[in-house]
């Protein structure tokens, strides 16, 4: 071994968090209570107990677990014995789940007493370890035979080194939403998770005295690497079956939290709730978001609060966050409006992330003017190993030496990037590129509106044309006519949309608009171009 090289892998911050902070509490979840000790040999117990499974290095352990105790600790523990971590999107559908299972070849399941129900599991799958959880989802029936998970780990801790042989061996398989086409596995790594959780250390500053509310799902991208993030600053995990808005604002409340993350349909919900702070909170909260463009509007309404939002950017493929909207301690003087707009960029990468550029289709830099649009294409640290079994996929994503994202977005002159949408989202009518985002923004600053989504429909004149679909706050009234008029006041005439309809948004899990689900049934058997 040499004396000047350790493999790095988000295993350290464990190893350190149950040695340095081994009286802290590390975890809680309800009445719960964990230190640091307990979690660090409750994660051995579980790399115990897969051992004795007979999982062996490199074997797929996949987890149908909500934010719980079992899967933090998995997010050690599986590692730890070797083991690659398969953490699913709870929300999925039982078919969708079962080609996860199969695809990534995984022998173990842990899951959910709630969420096994109905589920068929493909022959790949040996053994399910089912987690019960008596104080959110009493009472609820076993799908599987098999034990119940404190049996399972039941066991004496292993004693394995936390350490590995290679930091570019796999950690975890991550799949991607599969809007479209069929999921893909992204394959993260000991060094880029390790490394792309130092990046939400200092770019969150989290620190010991910091608690940690799990309103984002750890399936999604290990929960934007935060499950190692905040065990390493030897921070407190205030763990969350599910978001209920009431009871998030009485945890920020009772237990101190000082940060959280969400996408902003998820930031809209608790902002508007009638749990929401009257006025300013109590003590400074932080708040990372991401998953989607926010409006200046939803982060003002944060900011009210007293609440310090960072937005952030980035993709499954790059660990979750790539980009920070590094705040600048002069921007504090400019009026809140202006706050606003600048938040709500993208930003630059973060400190581990390195390299981002917004491009032609020639691959040449785009101008820095905030105005020509490209393609955002990201190399480095936190870009994954590549697609589970699908070189094809990996190589085309890969094209050119970077990492093509697929996002449409300007570069402005200070180097920060603006997203302005996907490549299929953008709406050329009459020949005149319009940002649904742009469009988006012009709406939500209404007043009245909660959330919305823009689009593009068939049209016979112009070929395409922005409808936009919105919900209304609670209680309040709108028109379509309303919604027009609002937008003809921000944008050019033929950006505002030519039709309106309200109600609900169709969404992921998490909670990104399914715009492909509006465009199908508006485009019915016609062709929507793509770019």
């Amino acid at each position: 071994m040499a004396v000047n090289r350790t493999e790095t892998t988000p295993l350290l911050f464990l190893e350190r968090a149950q040695h340095v902070y081994a009286e802290r509490i590390g975890a809680v979840y309800g009445a719960r209570r964990f230190t640091y000790a307990e979690i660090g040999e409750r994660a051995r117990r579980l790399a115990a107990a897969l051992q004795r499974a007979g999982i062996q290095r490199g074997d797929r352990v996949a987890a149908l677990l909500p934010n719980v105790p079992a899967m933090l600790e998995a997010h050690f523990g599986v590692a730890l014995m070797g083991g690659v971590l398969v953490a699913i999107n709870t929300r999925l559908k039982g078919a969708e789940v079962a080609y996860i299972l199969e695809h990534s070849g995984a022998r173990l399941l842990l899951a959910d007493a709630e969420l096994a129900q109905g589920l068929t599991l493909p022959p790949n799958v040996e053994t399910v370890v089912t987690v019960d959880d008596p104080e959110f989802a009493p009472g609820v029936a076993h799908t599987f035979d098999g034990p119940e998970y404190e049996a399972f780990i039941d066991v004496p801790p292993a004693d394995l080194p936390w350490r590995v042989p290679s930091e570019d061996d796999m950690y975890s398989i991550n799949y991607t939403s599969g809007t479209t086409g069929r999921p893909k596995g992204v394959m993260f790594t000991h060094r880029g998770a390790y490394l792309n959780a130092l990046a939400e250390i200092i770019g969150n500053r989290l620190e010991t005295s910091s608690v940690f509310l799990w309103t984002l799902p750890m399936f999604h991208c290990n929960g934007w690497c935060f499950p190692w993030a905040v065990t390493g600053a030897g921070a407190r995990h205030a763990l969350l079956r599910k978001v209920d808005p009431s009871l998030v604002w009485q945890l920020v409340r009772e237990e101190g939290v000082t940060h959280l993350n969400g996408a902003p349909t998820v930031l809209i919900m608790l902002i508007n709730d009638a749990a929401a702070p009257k006025g300013r909170l109590e003590r400074p909260l932080r708040v990372a978001t991401g998953g989607a463009p926010p409006s200046p509007t939803l982060l003002g309404q944060w900011e009210a609060v007293g609440a310090e939002l960072t937005h952030i950017y980035g993709l499954t493929e790059t660990y979750g966050p790539h980009t920070y909207c590094d705040w600048h301690p002069e921007w504090n003087a400019e009026p809140a409006e202006r706050r606003a707009v600048l938040r709500a960029r993208q930003g630059v990468a973060n400190l581990v992330a390195c390299e981002l550029r917004v491009v032609d289709q020639d691959m040449h830099d785009v101008p820095t003017d905030a105005a020509t649009m490209g393609e955002v294409i990201m190399r480095g640290n936190n870009v994954m190993a590549g697609y589970f079994n699908d070189p094809e996929a990996t190589a085309t994503a890969f094209r050119g030496g970077w990492f093509h994202s697929g996002d449409v977005a300007v570069m402005h002159p200070d180097g920060y990037i603006e997203l302005r949408d996907r490549a299929k989202d953008i709406i050329i009518s009459g020949g005149e590129n319009i940002s649904t985002i742009e469009v988006e923004q012009a709406i939500a600053s209404h007043p009245d509106v909660l959330e919305v989504a823009v689009i593009a429909v068939p049209d016979e004149k112009w070929g395409e044309v922005p409808k936009a679909f919105v919900v209304p706050k609670v209680g309040h009234t709108l028109t379509a006519a309303q919604i027009v008029a609002h937008v003809r006041e921000r944008l050019a005439h033929f950006k505002c949309p030519k039709t309106v309809e309200f109600g609900e948004l169709p969404k992921t899990s998490t909670g990104k608009v399914q715009k492909f689900v509006l465009r199908e049934r508006e485009w019915g058997g016609k062709v929507k171009r793509v770019n």
